[in-house]
């Protein structure tokens, strides 16, 4: 009994030894996986035929326009150079003016502000049918009020042009 300990323990040891070799990545023991190194991610990245160059065909092409606009043809909106069917001048700071056009707004029969915004002095209106913006903006000394429609054009219905000579009566521009 006293022989049998030092050989079992032997072979215990010997059983380990091959048991680590085994999983410490001996090459011998160890097998490639195929799978992984053929798989799409580690392949290049492949562009299809028909993405590697522009579409020529008709539907790219632009549409002809009649006339290109340049910025100096075109009517600058804060400064304009005087009174309109759509806007004119008062004179007074842009916030003195924006309080005094909010008054005359709320005293408008038929009218309905939808929202006000004095940081971007400007009111949201549904009027006789129409909705547009008044815009107040700082113009030299004084303060221009134009009525936008919501693309950010002179409005040019004929709620905006009625309710701006209204204004312009009122604040004297």
């Amino acid at each position: 009994m006293f022989q049998t300990r030092p050989v079992f323990r032997t072979t215990v040891l010997l059983a380990l030894a091959v048991a680590v070799l085994a999983a410490s990545g001996c090459r011998w023991f160890r097998k490639e996986n195929a799978l992984y190194a053929q798989s799409a991610e580690s392949r290049p990245l492949e562009v299809p035929p028909d993405l590697d160059r522009p579409a020529g065909d008709a539907s790219m092409a632009l549409p002809e326009a009649p006339q290109s606009v340049t910025r100096s043809s075109m009517t600058p909106a804060r400064q304009p150079q005087g009174a309109s069917a759509t806007g004119f001048t008062v004179a007074g700071e842009r916030d003195q003016v924006f309080a005094r056009v909010g008054e005359v707004l709320e005293a408008t029969p038929g009218l309905t502000i939808s929202s006000r915004a004095q940081i971007l002095g400007t009111y949201d209106i549904a009027y006789e049918g129409s909705n547009f913006l008044v815009r107040i903006a700082q113009a030299g000394e004084g303060a221009y009020v134009s009525a936008v429609d919501p693309r950010g054009q002179p409005a040019s219905g004929e709620g905006a042009t009625k309710l701006i000579a209204a204004l312009r009566a009122e604040l004297g521009g």
